[in-house]
């Protein structure tokens, strides 16, 4: 399996082929408009209008399973996006990334990457809800928080996982040097 094997759900409720992002670079992140990594936003679509032509794209799938920090439906969610942080990609239907109803995408992007840590001044007071929320949470694929981040290559396989403390700058390199 590869990212070219899945459909999922725009915020209009109809299929997207994954298959249609062939040949393209990806970066999918789960996102909350709650969240003290919502800033994140600004720097994914900094990243998005210095690479889109090159060939890259971007797939936000909001989720609420993190401190119930995306309220809102899909078009609430959209509206305070583009009217805070002017994004332009691509946003898909809210998704649960975890548990039984985790929609497949992120079951497979669970399932074949690993938890890479926590870094930087955030570790510190995360680090806490995570071992609250999941005693083992070191050693699964599981997603932590919102605005975890994996890069998927030309060819639809798994490049890396980024989560949500590591810094910006790593995750454009892998993009940059993937393109």
């Amino acid at each position: 399996m590869n990212l070219y094997d899945f459909t999922v759900k725009k915020m209009d409720g109809s299929d997207a082929n994954l298959s249609d992002l062939s040949g393209k670079v990806v970066l999918i992140v789960n996102t909350a408009t709650g969240c003290g990594f919502t800033p994140q936003y600004k720097e994914l679509q900094e990243i998005y209008d210095d690479l889109k032509e090159k060939g890259f794209e971007i797939l936000d799938f909001p989720c609420n399973q993190f401190g119930e920090q995306a309220p809102g439906n899909d078009e609430e969610i959209h509206t305070f996006c583009t009217g805070r942080f002017g994004i332009t990609f691509p946003q898909y239907s809210k998704v649960d990334v975890n548990g039984e109803n985790a929609i497949p995408l992120y079951k497979w992007l669970t399932k074949n990457t690993k938890f890479g840590g926590l870094k930087g001044p955030a570790k510190l007071a995360l680090a806490p809800i995570l071992k609250k929320m999941d005693k083992d949470y070191k050693n699964n694929g599981n997603i932590k928080w919102n605005f975890t981040k994996f890069v998927i290559g030309k060819d639809g396989e798994i490049l890396g996982r980024f989560e949500p403390t590591d810094d910006i700058k790593d995750v454009r390199k892998m993009i940059e040097e993937a393109l």
